[in-house]
């Protein structure tokens, strides 16, 4: 059998070292043993890119839904929910050293897999896009709080092209990067949070703590909404998983990933929560301007969020389109990161900020949330039932293989699932799973197009 240039790549010269052998920006889709993060760096690499600055906005949407309560509990279903989850999909990189790329073709095929990437790198270039907008709009309010330069276009621009420069360093970069920034993040989501029930307490507590709320479907649709926010990486978890040492069971992935995604959820939503409750501001940078009156303060508060979006846009934002165009293309990673950071230009990240947006910004989560469920359950089935956790990475990376093409089973299943989360909008994740799974598995059973997949 012919492998291609990714499997070759790899197996001339003996393979790959266990460690240390994978230079700055050598990113590729070949299979890799090289793991360059431990526990630790794994848990501080999920902390620091899971301050996704759209949390706040998803927190304030809940303003008149939830209460304080019914707002804590549905962040931690969600974060729950999002660990397992993430633990489940990453299985086959973390065992095998592939991408979601890689992954997803025993599934969809070599060409079906565009459709997944498409629906992965898409929320991920608008939320790249999003949060470069915040983190510029921090630096601009830094600038006019203490030189009286406000140009936020200029800071945008040089934001952007800052991000661009680190990403094109890796999963090396990342892992240092991470280390470091999380620390300095969580200190600065502690301060805000006590900062703003010290200064808006009684408004907190009339508006939030001492009234009904729901716990009916509004408070399941806002767990999803919070998990919304993390589904894209359910999907791509590989990406990630293949970095992590493979001494690391999967309990304590789990726990991994449920202990770093939920501080950050948690603080961001209940800051976004109290303040738009306590203000009716929606626009994050205001709501940090609005909870602190000290100017040092202000500004060291900025500029952790402005370093914030960093953190996220490099792990959560850059690889997975990266990875895609890299596939797709048939080019280098840096290359591939530079497109993506070029394209994140392109997403008017100014109008998602408008506090008239916030509506329109968690319909998106459930449209694109209603794509990503049914791929997740797609690519969970193909790999603990169908393929029962074994998979033949010659067959992964040869184009002429039984995977060439597309596997029409998957791509209907996909449809099927898309159409049960339409139908179930409010919560379209977990709408989609069981369609989506078990029309699969039955389509790979008796569609005669299928069968040369389970080959």
């Amino acid at each position: 059998m012919t492998m291609n240039a990714e499997l070759e790549a790899v197996v001339e010269g003996g393979g790959i070292a266990e460690h240390g052998g994978k230079g700055i920006g050598e990113e590729s889709l070949a299979p890799q043993k090289t793991r360059i993060m431990d526990p630790w760096s794994y848990l501080f690499a999920w902390l620091g890119g899971c301050v996704s600055i759209g949390t706040f906005t998803i927190g304030s949407g809940l303003v008149g839904t939830l209460n304080l309560l019914q707002t804590f509990v549905a962040i931690a279903i969600g974060c729950t929910v999002i660990g397992i989850a993430l633990m489940i999909n990453g299985q086959a990189g973390h065992k095998y050293g592939i991408p979601f790329m890689v992954q997803a073709r025993s599934a969809f095929g070599f060409a079906g897999t565009r459709l997944p990437a498409l629906v992965r790198s898409v929320p991920a270039i608008v939320w790249f896009g999003f949060q470069s907008w915040i983190g510029a709009g921090a630096l601009n309010l830094v600038s006019d709080t203490m030189f009286g330069y406000d140009n936020i276009v200029v800071f945008f621009i040089g934001f952007q092209l800052l991000q661009i420069g680190l990403s094109v360093l890796g999963f090396h970069g990342i892992k240092w990067l991470e280390n470091i920034g999380s620390v300095f993040i969580i200190g600065s989501l502690v301060y805000m949070f006590f900062s703003v029930i010290s200064k808006y307490g009684e408004e907190i507590s009339a508006n939030l703590v001492n009234v009904e709320g729901t716990w009916g479907a509004p408070f399941w649709g806002a767990t999803m909404l919070f998990l919304g926010i993390y589904s894209t990486m359910m999907l791509n978890v590989s990406d990630y998983s293949r970095e992590l040492r493979q001494n690391v069971g999967p309990f304590r992935q789990v726990a991994i990933y449920a202990n770093s995604i939920l501080p950050a959820t948690l603080f961001m939503g209940l800051i976004g929560l109290m303040v738009s409750g306590a203000t009716g501001e929606v626009d994050p940078i205001k709501v940090f301007s609005s909870a602190v009156d000290n100017k040092p303060l202000l500004v060291i508060t900025l500029l952790f969020i402005a370093f914030a979006q960093v953190t996220t846009n490099i792990l959560n934002n850059v690889v997975p389109p990266a990875y895609a165009l890299m596939d797709i293309f048939k080019i280098k990673f840096k290359t591939s990161a530079v497109i993506v950071g070029l394209l994140a230009f392109a997403t008017f990240p100014w109008e998602l900020v408008k506090d008239e947006s916030a509506a329109g910004l968690s319909l998106f989560i459930q449209t694109y949330s209603a794509f990503l469920g049914p791929i997740f359950a797609i690519l969970v089935v193909d790999y603990f039932v169908l393929r029962k956790q074994e998979l033949d990475l010659d067959k992964l990376y040869d184009e002429n293989g039984p995977y060439q093409g597309v596997n029409w089973a998957a791509v209907i299943a996909m449809g099927i699932g898309v159409a049960a989360a339409l139908i179930f909008s409010g919560i379209s994740w977990y709408a989609s799973l069981l369609p989506a799974g078990v029309s699969y598995y039955l389509l790979m059973q008796h569609l005669p197009a299928a069968k040369r997949f389970m080959s």
